[in-house]
């Protein structure tokens, strides 16, 4: 059994290529000159031999093939030439086969595809029979199609990118958030939350977070108090009293800040905890909180801040993909290589993985021709119906007309064979009475 790597090491097949129509209209020219060639170099022999048969009688032979060679040569070409064209310009029924029942041949083409190949037993079985999974995982496996296809993918997303307008996907987002974000009531499910946070003190991580900023704020800015309290001092106490008032209010807040943060069973911390709880359930069992929060909703989906939330996300979505999709090295990128790479390595050593993706491509396939085949097949029917006669004539006669001249060929050589074997016959019966 070989392997991914002995395949990969194996020279690729070259494909021969296919001739261009130039190729093969000169090499159509030139087997009609050989044919035609053919019937003149018969003609010729017959007239010779038939004008000296009497003085030398084994040319009566020789007239007999070529006049047999003759009527194989003209009753080919009539044959030939009648599929495609009027014989010589003259209209003789069931000629110009091709172009006077261009549309019938269509349609007789595409029922026979429909039922000879779009049948679900030739596909299915043909699927089945391939091992579709592993060979397009062996080729995914290979780093340089990883490569390539991870290449096409982007340029493919980028055009997604380019053709998609900003103001319809902009739309898009703003019907999902008001239907999704918006509809909904904000209290109950906000409520719901925050009591399972609080069951699971999970408040206490945001109230330690605050308690430091706070802190560091105090202890960093004391003169922020200013003069707070001393304001509300008598105004005949000493200037001197303010000062000291207003610094033993600003250490006692941040002893008290440090104490509450030290401490985690200090009361505040239990009021905290006991007004976060009731929050939780007003929000979803208090009819009037839940109706302030829904009037809080309501302003924020009438403010035109909801609008340029989608147009603000939508292009940032927009400049961080395409800008992922451009660079070869981005982890977007090189995420979709790896991706590809090990669901090829997967598909070609997993059978089981591998014979359940073949058994999906089968079904869909399957589905496929089971209700769209006729659809499939007529548009070889519609396509044939939209070419130009005369173009379908030279069209069909550039692929096959070479090889038809064989026929030609044929024909005057086993005409000429048959002549010559019927005027033997003749003259051996001839002399035996």
């Amino acid at each position: 059994m070989t392997t991914i790597g002995e395949r990969e090491a194996a020279p690729a097949r070259t494909p021969r290529p296919l001739p261009t129509d130039a190729e093969r209209l000169a090499a159509l020219k030139r087997m009609k000159r050989v044919a035609t060639s053919l019937l003149l170099v018969a003609a010729v022999v017959f007239a010779v031999s038939f004008a000296l048969q009497d003085e030398i009688p084994w040319l009566g032979y020789v007239r007999a093939a070529a006049e047999g060679a003759m009527v194989g040569a003209i009753a080919d070409w009539f044959a030939v030439t009648a599929l495609f064209r009027y014989p010589l310009g003259i209209k003789i029924p069931h000629t110009a086969i091709i172009p006077t029942r261009k549309d019938e041949i269509g349609a007789t083409l595409g029922a026979f595809v429909e039922q000879e190949f779009l049948s679900e037993e030739v596909v299915v079985g043909k699927l089945r029979s391939v091992g579709i999974a592993r060979r397009l995982g062996e080729w995914l496996a290979v780093p340089e199609n990883a490569d390539l296809l991870t290449s096409e993918a982007s340029v493919a997303a980028r055009g997604v990118l380019t053709l998609l307008g900003d103001d319809d996907v902009e739309d898009v987002i703003e019907q999902l958030a008001r239907k999704h974000l918006f509809e909904p009531e904000w209290g109950p499910a906000m409520g719901r939350l925050g009591a399972r946070l609080v069951a699971a003190d999970q408040q206490r991580a945001a109230i330690d977070a605050v308690l430091e900023k706070a802190e560091a704020w105090l202890f960093a800015h004391p003169e922020a108090f200013g003069s707070m309290v001393s304001d509300r001092l008598p105004k005949w106490l000493p200037g001197f009293v303010d000062k000291l008032v207003d610094d033993r209010a600003h250490r006692e807040v941040l002893a008290f800040v440090r104490t509450v943060r030290s401490d985690p069973q200090h009361p505040l911390r239990d009021a905290i905890d006991h007004w976060l709880a009731e929050l939780t359930d007003d929000l979803q069992h208090d009819p009037a909180m839940i109706d302030r929060v829904e009037r809080l909703k309501a302003d924020l989906l009438d403010s035109p801040r909801v609008r340029e939330f989608a147009g603000e996300a939508w292009a940032s979505v927009k400049a961080t993909l395409d800008q992922a999709l451009a660079d070869p090295d981005s982890e977007l990128r090189k995420g979709f290589r790896s991706a590809v790479l090990e669901v090829g390595a997967r598909l070609a050593t997993d059978e089981e993985l591998a014979a359940k993706v073949d058994e999906w491509v089968t079904d869909a396939a399957a589905y496929v021709v089971r209700n769209y085949r006729h659809e499939i097949a007529g548009v070889i029917t519609e396509t044939v119906e939209r070419w130009d006669p005369r173009e379908t004539t030279e069209k069909l006669e550039l692929q096959v007309g070479r090889d038809l001249q064989y026929i030609r060929i044929n024909g005057t050589v086993v005409g000429a064979l048959a002549g010559v074997t019927i005027y033997s016959i003749a003259t051996a019966v001839q002399a035996l009475v």
